[in-house]
């Protein structure tokens, strides 16, 4: 098997590394090994995070919707059984953000919820 002189790409490699560990503490953005081994923890880290974000920010929509819904003697679940029962398919995002921006158009759409609801 023929030698492998890799020059320029091994020297390309490292300094695509060290610059992704550029701010990092101490060795961890000077030294390639110790930078690798960050920088593929900081990775990973911000792959976790994205899919957290999404979660946090359905826990905050419903706790605002949650708390709108409440102003007008529904709870969430009740409020989200409403809506599916009337047909309603506006989504979370949406919602929390009317009860916030648009108090009035809440009032609508949580009293459609609870017109659709079954009496108990």
């Amino acid at each position: 098997m023929p030698r492998v002189k890799r020059g320029t790409v091994r020297r390309a490699k490292r300094k695509k590394l060290l610059t992704r560990a550029k701010g990092f503490f101490q060795t961890k953005s000077k030294l390639y090994r110790q930078a690798k081994e960050s920088v593929d923890t900081a990775l990973k880290y911000a792959y976790v995070g994205r899919k957290n974000k999404k979660r946090e920010y359905r826990r905050l929509w419903v706790v605002r919707i949650n708390a709108a819904a409440r102003e007008h003697g529904l709870t969430y679940s009740q409020l989200i059984r409403g809506l599916k029962a009337a047909g309603n398919e506006l989504d979370r995002k949406m919602l929390a953000d009317m009860a916030v921006a648009q108090p009035a158009a809440f009032a609508k759409v949580a009293s459609q919820a609870k017109a659709a609801l079954p009496a108990a």
